[in-house]
């Protein structure tokens, strides 16, 4: 198999093999890496496990940087560790609608199906390059727990998770706070979410503090993140035969771009919905053309309390025809005027008839949360019931036909309070986390300052 080369999003970027690109996580002109051209998916294998059909499509992005059966060795490790025999099971919520649950992982969110292979990715190439590197991610609430846990183990990996202080739940903050790893930092922000974010992408655009710290990245920035959900879109393809929608609860743009690649690939996906909660930047994109920034709202689905999507940069790569000046230009002035509009034509040819959007607020979210536990028995979390409750609008709107698949990004007793709120019903964590309230906590606090980050980040290894 041939090398696979990545190019930036911003055009200026040299471009990369699949390990440099893991390790880079950002591209030095500030965009984010897609693979040069897009692969077709390959035929399925008669009774492939997941990790078999993983390894299958990521070897199509790993190219010869790995040998198969390394690639293979590292899939396999990574979804032993998940609860469920099917790793990401489908379930029947009504006649044409599934769930796919995404939380029987370690930390009981959909990016442990990223980050347990991620972490050992980490881990094989940084042992066979004699290198160590420092991670540096920040967190919505979901993605700091899985990291930590993907890499906690990595004698090559040094890692500082940036979350928004008081603005996860808190299983979600005791998941990255109780490890006792020392290559474990947590930091909580005083700031948002999109804060936490724009520290880490200065960072690494601070050319010389990336050098000196070797540093790279596991959110949904790093290419290797993206990859790996590709997976589950096409497993739930292979069950149902599609072609099939999928409602994605959506923040980061990274999973529902996931998607987007799979059905460029080939998987018979028809309609991707994007689920919004009350920070609707994203809904009222796709619905009225307006990519306005607001302020953050906190909200019961907090790891969807997000205003710049950072993954939406692919999809904008994609739709500007691969111009990476002209992507970089739009960019630019987004930051600089909080608003983005698409010409009518690059809509038609990229987002109508292929996406779809709705928008629930909390009121709706515990409705759906009720509803669906009295008909079906089934307890979602808050970001699973945005999900649901998108699809079953738009059902209901007359604009969504045929079989749909939403995503269950985490499992309900991440989120007991809004659970409990809604059903009466208090969901038990997981025996394996039985113990999670009990453990010592270990965090550092600070200001929303990108000096004082940057420094904590020099000095927290030492």
């Amino acid at each position: 198999m041939s090398s696979t080369r990545y190019v930036s999003t911003r055009g200026a970027a040299p471009e990369l093999g699949f390990t440099e690109v893991l390790l880079a996580g950002l591209a030095n002109d500030g965009g984010l890496y897609v693979p040069q051209s897009w692969p077709a998916l390959p035929a399925r294998i008669p009774g492939a496990t997941y990790a078999e059909r993983a390894a299958q499509v990521i070897q199509l992005f790993v190219g010869d940087d790995l040998p198969a059966d390394t690639v293979l060795r590292l899939c396999n490790e990574a979804y032993a560790t998940f609860a469920h025999p099917a790793v990401v099971p489908l379930v029947q919520l009504h006649d044409e609608h599934f769930v796919q649950e995404l939380f029987h992982g370690p930390t009981l969110a959909f990016k442990d199906v990223a980050l347990q292979l991620v972490g050992r990715l980490f881990d094989a190439v940084l042992r066979d390059q004699g290198r160590r590197v420092t991670i540096v991610g920040a967190t919505s609430g979901d993605t700091g727990s899985a990291a930590i846990d993907g890499v906690k183990d990595c004698a090559n990996v040094d890692i500082v998770i940036l979350y928004p202080h008081h603005r996860t739940s808190e299983v979600q903050r005791k998941q990255m706070t109780t490890v006792q790893s020392p290559n474990v930092r947590v930091v909580a922000v005083e700031g948002t979410f999109d804060d936490c974010q724009d520290m880490v992408k200065a960072m690494f655009n601070d050319v010389e503090f990336r050098e000196r710290m070797q540093l790279s990245a596991v959110n949904s920035i790093n290419w290797a993140r993206v990859m790996a959900q590709i997976v589950y879109y096409i497993a739930a393809t292979d069950l149902l035969a599609g072609p099939i929608n999928v409602c994605v609860p959506s923040g980061n743009f990274g999973n529902v771009f996931s998607g987007w690649i799979a059905r460029r690939m080939g998987a018979p996906i028809d309609q991707l919905i994007v689920a919004s909660n009350a920070n609707d930047i994203l809904e009222r994109f796709i619905n009225r053309n307006d990519m306005s920034a607001a302020p953050v709202v906190p909200s019961l689905s907090p790891s969807m309390d997000i205003q710049v999507s950072s993954n939406f940069e692919r999809l904008l790569f994609e739709m500007n025809g691969r111009d990476g000046g002209l992507t970089a230009e739009q960019l630019q002035r987004f930051r600089s005027s909080g608003s983005l509009s698409i010409e009518p034509d690059q809509r038609a040819a990229h987002l109508d008839g292929r996406f779809q959007a709705a928008r629930l607020d909390d009121s709706e979210t515990l409705e759906v949360i009720a509803r669906t536990y009295r008909e079906a028995g089934m307890l979602l979390d808050p970001h699973s019931a945005v999900g649901v409750g998108a699809a079953e609008k738009l059902r209901l709107l007359g604009t969504l036909t045929g079989t749909t698949v939403t995503l269950a990004t985490a499992h309900p007793a991440k989120f007991p309070d809004a659970v409990e709120r809604a059903t009466g019903v208090r969901p038990p964590l997981p025996p394996h986390l039985a113990d999670l309230f009990d453990l010592p906590e270990h965090l550092t606090v600070l200001p929303n300052d990108l000096a004082a980050v940057q420094h904590f980040v020099a000095t927290a290894f030492r």
